[in-house]
């Protein structure tokens, strides 16, 4: 092995803690009632297929934003997108100030490094957006390359971004571990794509599936791979 191939989202850094904690504050400076637990689970369930159209590029990052923010609010005048961006941005500056990244992440790239391998980061979604978030929670000078979606013809589970990413790293599909915690998006999709793959289950989602790790403390590598 050449390789550890880190998802972003959920695998190092908290985003549905994040999304959540910011989605209920925007929810009740817009005036909207519910409870946080379902303000918080109709926010997801809007946000993921509007992302998943992005991913397969149908529409653009902009577009999935102004469709789900638009779902979102329907009281308001959003029909115009510089009316639905501003909306957004409420919902963007609460979750970008909750950015936090989990604590089991910088010991497990120190680790890989340490081991003398690559660490990398390949996520679904915006370059410029993705690598902030790892500047704003202390993780990019922690990895070697940040890989995202928009820099390929479509976002995982599709092949192109896992071989595009090993080719970047000049490293054989074979010779690359990728570890995330969606069994679709980055399990399958990576042993499609002819990596190795491990599964980060930290909410106990997939108990029959093996392999997995619960805590990337699990994760180690002897330091004569090579």
């Amino acid at each position: 092995m050449r390789a550890v191939i880190f998802d972003l989202d959920d695998t190092l850094v908290d985003h549905t803690s994040a999304a959540r904690t910011a989605c209920v504050q925007w929810a009740r400076g817009q005036g909207l009632a519910g409870t946080d637990d379902e303000l918080a689970v109709r926010w997801a369930a809007i946000a993921t297929p509007h992302y998943e159209r992005y991913q397969q590029r149908e529409i653009t990052f902009a577009e999935q934003r102004r469709a789900r923010v638009r779902e979102f609010l329907p009281h308001l005048d959003l029909a115009i997108d510089e009316a639905a961006d501003e909306a957004f941005q409420g919902y963007a500056e609460a979750y970008h100030a909750s950015w936090a990244c989990f604590a089991d992440a910088v010991p497990a790239l120190r680790r890989v490094r340490g081991a003398g391998l690559l660490a990398a980061v390949l996520t679904n979604g915006d370059h410029a957006h993705q690598r902030l978030k790892l500047a704003r929670v202390g993780l990019i000078d922690e990895v070697d390359q940040v890989f995202t979606s928009d820099e390929f013809p479509f976002g995982k589970p599709d092949p192109a971004p896992f071989i595009g990413t090993c080719a970047r790293l000049g490293v054989d599909p074979a010779e690359a571990l990728m570890v995330g915690d969606s069994l679709v998006a980055d399990v399958q999709g990576a042993v499609g794509a002819g990596l190795h793959a491990l599964l980060l289950d930290r909410r106990d989602a997939h108990p029959s599936h093996s392999p997995r790790i619960s805590s990337l403390e699990e994760l180690r590598f002897s330091t004569d791979v090579r």
